[in-house]
């Protein structure tokens, strides 16, 4: 097998430095429990077996070396109560993935169902498109025990603020319904450029993603996009910025920076629709206000159906001290504070 050390036939001659790949050991059977069952069989695997080459793992799928309940099934096979899984020995790979530091991060909530928490900005919530880790495998990494650990939704990497990790498939399963149902009420506070009139604002436009050349992942107002809608509430001005919250109607990729661009009210600190010549000025202290090295967006308030008690949650994560600050800056110059200048900005 190549997956082995090679040896050159008709010759004792070994490779100098040749060593066989570490092999998972013997077969091992696995009864899937109700909170593993619904998921896919190759994605079971691929969070079971760490360490194992993803091509390693679907070529033992097509050679029917992985068997439920001794019967040969394909990739697309979703597991059921039960089912007994044969998984093979199974070859790790030769030059290890990097593993993800061990985190934590602060808690908004957590019990057996579900664990909340407010994520810093800067920290990608999961790895892929350049990023080794982020927040999910920081916290299996950080939490070995636990069997069952999932995202319910995605932030941005820039964006900070509230974010749902299920601890249990039956809650992920009753959180995503939820948020098809359009039951998930969340609200985000940003900073943005520009003289914001209206009290209280829809904005339905809709968004279709695409790739840039480079492989950089975009959305742009389009007609035959997904349709998308978003709240705007005007909390305070300061000066030229103004300070709003967001409620999401949908769940759209980089909905808010999108809607808040189009209608021209860039979003301070946003590297992809924003205005970067703006943006290059505030990562500078000036006159009396705070740099800003970050974008402004927060998720601060969130409110759901708990999966399991069913009564209501909600949960607040005030804004980050960066952007407290640069508000508290910014409020130095705009003059007397009004009865409603920070109230709903600091939760």
């Amino acid at each position: 097998m190549k997956d082995l050390a090679r040896y050159s036939e008709g010759s004792a001659k070994k490779p100098a430095q040749s060593q066989p790949s570490q092999v998972l050991p013997q077969v091992q059977l696995v009864t899937i429990s109700s909170e593993e069952a619904g998921q896919r069989i190759d994605n079971f695997l691929i969070r079971t077996c760490k360490g194992v080459p993803k091509s390693h793992i679907y070529r033992v799928l097509r050679s029917g070396e992985v068997r439920v309940n001794k019967g040969r099934i394909d990739q697309t096979y979703r597991l059921e109560d039960g089912d007994v899984v044969r998984i093979p020995p199974l070859r790790l790979a030769e030059k290890p993935a990097q593993t993800a530091p061990a985190a934590e991060f602060a808690i908004l909530m957590e019990d057996e169902h579900m664990l909340v928490i407010d994520k810093p900005a800067g920290v990608a919530v999961h790895g892929g498109s350049g990023v080794s880790y982020g927040v999910i495998e920081q916290l299996r990494a950080a939490r070995p025990q636990a069997k069952f650990l999932e995202l319910v939704h995605r932030l941005d990497r820039e964006t900070s603020g509230i974010l749902l990790l299920a601890k249990k498939r039956s809650a992920l399963t009753n959180l995503h319904e939820q948020m098809r149902e359009g039951a998930f009420d969340k609200r985000y506070l940003t900073l943005v450029a520009g003289d914001w009139q209206n009290r209280r604002q829809h904005v339905k436009l809709p968004l279709f993603k695409y790739t840039t050349p480079d492989g950089e992942r975009r959305v742009r107002v389009q007609a035959d996009g997904m349709p998308s809608h978003t709240i705007f509430q005007l909390l305070r001005k300061y000066g030229p910025y103004t300070l709003l919250e967001a409620e999401l109607k949908t769940g759209r990729t980089h909905q808010i920076r999108v809607h808040l661009a189009s209608n021209g009210f860039p979003i301070l600190g946003d590297d992809k629709y924003g205005d970067f010549t703006l943006n290059k000025a505030l990562q500078k202290t000036e006159g009396g206000r705070r740099a800003l090295k970050r974008m402004f967006l927060h998720a601060h308030q969130i409110t759901f159906t708990h999966p399991h008690t069913g009564k209501e949650v909600r949960l607040n994560a005030p804004l980050p001290a960066e952007c407290l600050n640069f508000l508290s800056s910014l409020e130095q110059q705009a003059g007397p504070v009004r009865d409603d200048d920070l109230a709903q900005a600091k939760g």
